[in-house]
């Protein structure tokens, strides 16, 4: 979108909360890759998936600086939860600060270290919503690793699927975080257990139904 599109779309989108303003303020002064942040289209817009599926339990995979994850829990009914694992533990006290700043940051449960360590103690449960958005070589093993957690008629959504539009040009081939999310975006619509859709919004946000 342009500009003057954006700030359109922008000012005609319901406001996020004042907590969730200093949380993408401090990301973007503090960390680097600041632009990693959600933000606030893709933020209401996760809050408004939570609230149409009504998940009781969620599970996030790169939780960043908490911004995500806490747009998520503002949807949350009172007994429902979002586990979320972050593998940089240099992270921990800047998302724990964040939690710290929001009403719902209570239904927020944080785990520091690879998804694959940490996934592995509920391999009897099922989650009702997945949000993947960590490392973008790894999103087809993820996807492996999520999709047995996930109730029939659950949702993954996974973030950043166009890319920067990299995804559609032939010279970023050779970049493995483009060729790994094509090799996502290529093996989900292939697999015949679940349906998927592109939303071009923002980076492109993939929305997957397990069937």
């Amino acid at each position: 979108m342009t500009p003057e599109l954006t700030q359109y779309v922008e000012s005609h989108t319901s406001p996020q909360p004042e907590y969730l303003d200093v949380i993408e303020r401090q990301t973007n002064l503090r960390l680097l890759n600041g632009r990693m942040c959600s933000g606030l289209i893709q933020g209401r817009l996760l809050k408004m998936l939570a609230a149409m599926i009504r998940p009781t339990r969620v599970l996030e995979l790169g939780t960043f600086s908490g911004f995500s994850a806490l747009s998520i829990a503002e949807a949350l009914e009172e007994d429902a939860t979002i586990d979320t694992i972050e593998i940089d533990d240099e992270l921990e006290d800047f998302i724990r600060h964040s939690l710290s700043l929001a009403p719902c940051g209570n239904k927020v449960r944080l785990h520091i270290g690879s998804a694959e360590d940490v996934m592995k103690q509920w391999s009897s449960e099922t989650f009702d919503l997945i949000f993947i958005d960590a490392d973008k070589r790894r999103y087809c093993q993820d996807f492996d690793l999520c999709l047995p957690l996930l109730r029939r008629g659950g949702f993954i959504l996974a973030d950043n699927t166009l890319w920067d539009g990299h995804v559609t040009d032939p010279a970023k081939d050779r970049d493995p975080q483009t060729r790994g999310i094509k090799e996502f975006n290529d093996m989900v619509l292939n697999r015949t257990d679940i349906e998927t859709v592109i939303l071009p919004i923002r980076d492109g946000l993939s929305l997957i139904r397990k069937k």
